[in-house]
């Protein structure tokens, strides 16, 4: 027998790594053994593998090994997350280069397309995890949106929010204009860029030595930052009698006029 004279990984971890699947080593049942699981966290269907998941994915497969070889049942779950909104921009992306428009499909034409696009890529990543060597319970894969998670997901939400944990808001955060959806901080790329501040004196009447300063980077709001001001001299128009404060009411009303005129118009 002839040994090479160095190590050829391509064979020798593929050969060993698909004997470890034949014979179902990764899989894990419940039994007598103290339990020892990991979730895998979800690396997004829409791209690939990068060194962040390498390094992470190898210090959990080096615990599951452990805890398998000190005796204990371990498990370690494997899956993919949908990451929707980047997904749909993907798929949109993909749609317009064929020609076709999203806004001409039907919304169960458009999921059959997102669809096909995870199982293609959420495919990939799995592959490249196995390559890695990574010691997961393949027949546990899930995926973020499958029925099990989904309906999972819907319980939680909605305990949670019969619960008073949670609410749904108003305020919107962020508005993604192509998408026509609200985005979380997270989905945000932050750019730094040099702005304007706007500064408005407000001065009460017969009151010279009142005034208040106030700066704002959006003049279009200047009218309700009056309003404001306003209120924080509330103590101050006590002392005032009604005509001269449906004289300063009307000076409100005058500015806040002419900035919606100079919007329209601008």
């Amino acid at each position: 027998m002839e040994l090479s004279s160095k190590y050829e990984p391509q064979e020798i971890e593929k050969k060993w790594y698909q004997y470890w699947l034949d014979n179902n080593l990764f899989h894990s049942e419940p039994d007598e053994r103290e339990p020892y699981s990991i979730v895998i966290p979800p690396p997004n269907v829409t791209g690939v593998l990068h060194m962040g998941h390498m390094l992470n994915n190898t210090i959990q497969d080096v615990l599951v090994r452990r805890a398998r070889m000190q005796g204990k049942n371990a498990c370690w779950v494997p899956g993919t997350d949908h990451a929707s909104i980047a997904t749909e921009a993907k798929v949109v992306a993909k749609l317009a280069a064929e020609g076709v428009n999203k806004t001409d499909l039907t919304r169960e034409e458009f999921l059959e397309h997102a669809w096909e696009w995870t199982h293609k890529h959420g495919g990939i990543i799995l592959e490249q995890l196995k390559k890695l060597g990574c010691s997961c319970d393949w027949d546990r894969t899930a995926f973020t949106m499958d029925k099990v998670r989904s309906e999972s997901v819907m319980k939680a939400f909605c305990d949670l929010y019969d619960k008073g944990l949670i609410y749904r808001g108003v305020r919107m955060i962020n508005w993604d204009t192509k998408a026509l959806t609200a985005l979380s901080d997270e989905e945000v790329n932050y750019k730094e860029q040099n702005g304007k501040l706007y500064y408005v004196k407000y001065k009460i009447a017969d009151k010279s030595s009142n005034e208040q300063k106030t700066g704002t980077e959006n003049k279009e709001v200047i009218s309700a930052i009056a309003q404001k001001t306003l209120a924080e001299f509330q103590e101050q128009l006590n002392d005032f009698d009604n005509e001269k404060l449906e004289k300063i009411n009307a000076t409100l009303k005058k500015i806040a006029e002419e900035a919606v005129k100079n919007t329209l118009e601008g």
